[in-house]
């Protein structure tokens, strides 16, 4: 069995094209995680997600020791064998779904009392026992518990959420059985405050962990805030391990961190667009619902091999959808996810060849466009009705 490390096999700039071995697999990076928050992808079945490409995948502590129980999930042999899935799975450790309970739940120095968001029974999460859910679960990447505040809060509020977070990040790393394949992500935390994010990653690394998230972004600062943040927060991580920007987001979104040396990513967007019609493509995003899709025997992209694209038109995903068949959502989310994993690969091979910024130009312009015309998108073979 491999043990876990990631081996940086190529740069271009501040970008990194890698491989990350571990005991369920490698994984190459750039990469992002389709989130399977409950044992799975929504709307996807595990071979689905499998035939996009993607290398690992997410779940959520929090709401996985909710229903069905870590307990029970480790009775039927893991996560990997109860959600189909033999690849690495990282875990969430349930801090951000619990800090945005409000009012259901209490903080303190030791951990977060709840109050379930199911039926409204209490519940109790620690650095400790957040670590052996996701221990139960048979987790390939463990994450520490931490809080993650609201922003914009005032430094100081901050300030003290990140310390408590550093603490918290030490007793996860206390509580984490070591074992040859598996590793923990230490979380830097400290809002858009450079100094906070600096003083994150120096408490995160002297304890030592096998891999780095940047939490505590992607929460309503916008994107020019985050790059900057990225900008001053990036370069001063381990250079030997992998980043892992948490929450992370749109194509440019991606794309961007991963010019500013991220390595890892995850997002409900490709999928929880897929459930509300709209499609990711080269071109930008579609609403497959608009009127102007009724009758339009495209796909709906010529450069993808997803079932939505190689054995349907654009007239007939706009059906599924306002006809609300269930067959709609699935194959928009199959497409989207497609996509995003389409893309991570673009991006890897272009730091490899070392054009990522002649890449970035022409992705950006193209998702600046309104659509193909019908001149730019070849009209699909459809195949024999059997």
């Amino acid at each position: 069995m491999s043990r876990f490390h990631w081996i940086c096999e190529s740069t271009d700039g501040a970008a990194r094209a890698g491989m990350l071995h571990t005991a369920h697999g490698p994984v190459a990076t750039p990469t992002f995680m389709p989130v399977g928050t409950v044992g799975t992808v929504k709307a996807m079945t595990m071979d689905a997600v499998r035939s996009t490409g993607a290398g690992i995948v997410l779940g959520n502590t929090y709401h996985l020791m909710l229903r069905p129980g870590a307990e029970r999930i480790r009775a039927q042999g893991g996560l990997h064998r109860f959600m189909d899935w033999s690849g690495p799975i990282l875990t969430d450790s349930g801090g951000f779904q619990v800090m945005s309970l409000g009012a259901l739940r209490k903080l303190d120095q030791d951990g977060v009392t709840f109050r379930s968001h199911i039926d409204g029974s209490y519940h109790r999460l620690t650095p400790e026992s957040s670590t052996d859910i996701q221990h139960a679960l048979d987790a390939t990447i463990t994450m520490c518990f931490d809080e993650c505040p609201a922003l914009p809060a005032p430094p100081e509020t901050i300030a003290a959420s990140m310390r408590m977070s550093m603490r918290w990040a030490a007793r996860s790393r206390e509580a984490f059985v070591q074992r040859t394949g598996y590793g923990q992500f230490g979380i830097v935390q400290g809002g858009t405050e450079q100094d906070l994010r600096t003083e994150s990653v120096k408490a995160l690394t002297d304890i030592g962990f096998e891999g780095y998230a940047i939490g505590g972004l992607a929460v309503g600062e916008g994107q020019e805030l985050m790059f900057a943040t990225l900008d001053t927060t990036v370069p001063i991580m381990p250079q030997n391990a992998p980043r892992y920007l948490m929450g992370v987001g749109t194509p440019d979104d991606l794309l961007g961190s991963v010019q500013r040396g991220v390595d890892m990513f995850d997002c409900v967007m490709p999928t929880r667009a897929g459930r509300t019609a709209r499609a990711y493509t080269e071109r930008g995003t579609l609403n497959l619902r608009n009127a102007r899709h009724a009758t339009d025997a495209r796909p709906i992209s010529p450069d993808c091999d997803c079932l939505a694209c190689s054995r349907h038109s654009r007239a007939y995903l706009h059906h599924l959808f306002r006809a609300n068949e269930i067959l709609g959502p699935m194959l928009l989310t199959w497409h989207n996810i497609a996509y995003y994993q389409r893309l991570m690969r673009q991006i890897r091979e272009a730091i490899i060849e070392g054009r990522l910024d002649e890449l970035a130009t022409t992705l950006r312009a193209n998702w600046a466009a309104e659509d193909w015309t019908e001149d730019e998108m070849p009209q699909p073979a459809i195949p024999p009705v059997p």
